[in-house]
């Protein structure tokens, strides 16, 4: 297994000219990722623990130990005025490496005084790649079964799974939420966080969920955007060509943790998904392209599962089947209508065929085929 997490490399070039941002989902492994830099337990400050707050606050910073890690220090009021001033009396003797379990970018945005001293980096669950170098048929199964999160996966114990997945909820929204909005109907959040895993895969309706939470639309829609920034959850935007009637208002919903989905063939979507979201935030992250993650559907219904966007330029598209079936035909009518170089169809099978611009391939052999990181 991997153990620096595919990071480490880029994380500790910037180190050496800027301070370091390392956001993600609660327990997807930053701490264990940020410790692995330290030599010394001085080294790891945590807003969490009075002492380290103290420390923190009374700016008692040791320059000798060349790294300080700083863990949740976002919920000080006052943190980015805090970061930058200890980046301009330290730069010169120490790094910084600051990371949090809610959204480090929701943060920084408006007004950003600490622009041109980080570099922004966002730790995904575990991939493939990640945990597999000869990518393996049984590591797929269990990143199905159990999801990507460190602790479960590893654990392999749909028991411990349950009662994990349970507790990460329950912290989500009455911790990491705590911190960021101040939300009066959790009770109705916790309802609309329970009817989400069904919702993956499918066009979101905004309507129909405010019908079911009986709220406004608008509330609605804050309450998953709330959602995004702590991780439990993300959206996809269609993609539109000028020779499809595309969707335009459509979105996409999928999970963090694709486990909680029951259904298999939207958990390996939802999977497939968060594959392919990881890779555009590695690109974004440590070369600095413009990338999206999209998916096609047109008025008539016709639909592929993702397009992946690299400065507005569409470099592959991906259509998801849990089993070994012949080429969706709406790859082939996407394919004369849209200027997307290349379609892949990947699937849990053996089956690994070409035609034309469109392969058909198990999903292993995709993830060695387009790097995935």
């Amino acid at each position: 297994m991997n153990s620096d997490r595919g990071l480490k490399k880029y994380i500790e070039t910037d180190l050496k000219t800027k301070m370091v941002f390392l956001g993600g989902p609660r327990q997807s492994g930053k701490t264990t990722l940020a410790k692995s830099f330290i030599k010394t337990e001085r080294q790891y400050l945590n807003w969490d623990f009075l002492e380290d707050r103290s420390l923190i606050k009374q700016h008692k910073l040791d320059p000798t130990l060349k790294l300080i890690v700083l863990d949740e220090v976002h919920k000080y009021v006052r943190w980015r005025t805090l970061i930058k001033g200890f980046f301009d009396k330290y730069k010169n003797s120490l790094s910084f490496l600051v990371t949090g379990s809610a959204r480090l970018d929701h943060f920084r945005k408006g007004g950003d005084s600490l622009q041109g001293r980080y570099h922004y980096y966002r730790l995904h669950p575990f991939s493939l790649g990640e945990i597999d170098s000869n990518f393996k048929r049984e590591t797929t199964s269990g990143l199905l079964q159990f999801g990507g999160f460190p602790e479960p996966f590893l654990t392999k114990d749909e028991t411990f799974y349950r009662r994990w997945q349970k507790e990460r909820v329950a912290k989500v929204i009455y911790e990491d939420l705590r911190d960021l909005e101040n939300v009066k109907e959790l009770s109705l959040l916790e309802l609309l966080v329970d009817s989400l895993p069904s919702k993956v895969g499918s066009p979101l309706s905004i309507n129909a969920l405010r019908e079911d939470l009986e709220v406004s639309p608008n509330t609605v829609s804050r309450w998953i955007e709330i959602l995004e920034t702590l991780y439990y959850c993300y959206r996809i935007l269609p993609f539109g060509a000028p020779k499809i009637r595309a969707v335009k208002k459509s979105n996409k919903l999928y999970l963090w943790d694709w486990a909680e989905v029951e259904n298999k063939g939207a958990r390996f979507e939802n999977m497939i998904a968060s594959q392919l979201l990881k890779y555009c935030h590695f690109l974004e992250d440590t070369q600095g392209y413009k990338m999206e993650l999209r998916f096609i559907r047109d008025t008539d219904g016709r639909e592929v599962d993702f397009v992946v966007i690299q400065n507005k330029k569409p470099l592959f598209a991906v259509e998801c089947k849990t089993g070994e079936n012949n080429i969706s035909p709406h790859i082939k009518y996407f394919r004369d209508r849209t200027n997307i170089p290349k379609f892949y169809q990947i699937h849990l099978g053996d089956k690994d065929y070409q035609d034309g611009n469109i392969r058909v391939l198990p999903f292993e052999t995709f993830c060695k085929v387009e790097t995935m990181p």
